[in-house]
């Protein structure tokens, strides 16, 4: 399948409650969003499989503590429906187009998150005037660039053993094994809430997106506005070798590097994480 299947699996005591949210009509689909703090908007865009639940609940209450978060549920995830058009990377950063169209949000700085960078890349390369500065976390512009290690892809397709085993074999996807022996106690509480289900087959369309995706790398130059990308050093999920190539093709763009973080460096580092960004848009 791809790289990202084992994430639907992830559960997640940090992460942002689903009470509250709202709906909005863009398109053919009702998208379900959630809006936090005032300010300048800031549109955050979640991974494969992913609903809003999964962002850090740290790292929302920093943003948002500066900004107008909106967070939401691309198609077919969460509380968004699936509609009746084709599941494409294009079609999700149409989608974000629109609700940002729903919500009366002309321009907004954009974050995007491990798949959510691709819907990002396209929303700013389909929809320049809509996007004020670029944020890319866990980025990648092919799948194909710089793959996982062949090992990490094996762990990444194995789905046997029970919850707990897999469960564990998440964990060491996401963080690093120097940060895990430390953190014990910090993973159990971030390992004992529940995300909200998103259906297979909507998670297995959204993963044919994903590996139809026909990439950005050699369209990255035509990227104008400001972009930061930022990676932590010991990714293998998608690893850092794909913001290092992606930094010097993006005109202008800067690079963060977040030493010993992995694909969830926004649950070990918040503060770091957040402090990047918060500098890089103002």
């Amino acid at each position: 399948m791809n790289k990202y299947i084992l994430i639907s699996t992830i559960l997640l005591a940090g992460m942002v409650s689903a009470a509250q949210a709202d709906t909005k009509k863009a398109g053919d689909i009702n998208m379900e969003y959630r809006t936090l703090g005032k300010g300048y908007p800031l549109i955050m865009i979640t991974g494969f499989s992913g609903t809003m639940d999964l962002w850090a609940s740290d790292a929302l209450d920093i943003l948002s503590s500066h900004y107008k978060v909106i967070i939401f549920d691309n198609r077919g995830m969460g509380g968004t429906s699936a509609g009746n058009r084709k599941f494409t990377i294009e079609q999700f950063a149409d989608d974000t187009a629109g609700l940002m169209e729903a919500l009366g949000i002309d321009r907004a700085h954009v974050l995007g998150w491990s798949m959510g960078t691709e819907i990002a890349q396209e929303l700013t390369l389909r929809h320049p005037e809509k996007v004020t500065r670029l944020v890319l976390y866990a980025a990648d512009c092919s799948m194909k660039a710089c793959p996982p290690a062949p090992d990490i892809l094996k762990k990444m397709s194995d789905t046997s053993g029970t919850p707990e085993e897999q469960g564990k074999r998440l964990i060491g996807l996401l963080f690093p094994q120097s940060w895990i022996k430390n953190h014990v106690d910090d993973i159990k509480k971030l390992f004992s809430g529940q995300m909200r289900d998103s259906s297979p087959e909507n998670i297995e369309r959204q993963g044919i997106a994903m590996d139809s995706w026909k990439g950005s790398c050699d369209r990255l130059s035509q990227i104008k506005c400001p972009t930061l990308l930022i990676t932590g050093t010991d990714d293998i999920l998608t690893p850092p070798q794909n913001s290092y190539m992606m930094v010097d093709k993006i005109p202008g763009a800067k690079l963060v590097t977040l030493e010993n973080g992995g694909h969830g460096v926004m649950y070990q580092y918040p503060e770091k994480f957040c402090d990047a960004i918060i500098d890089f848009l103002k």
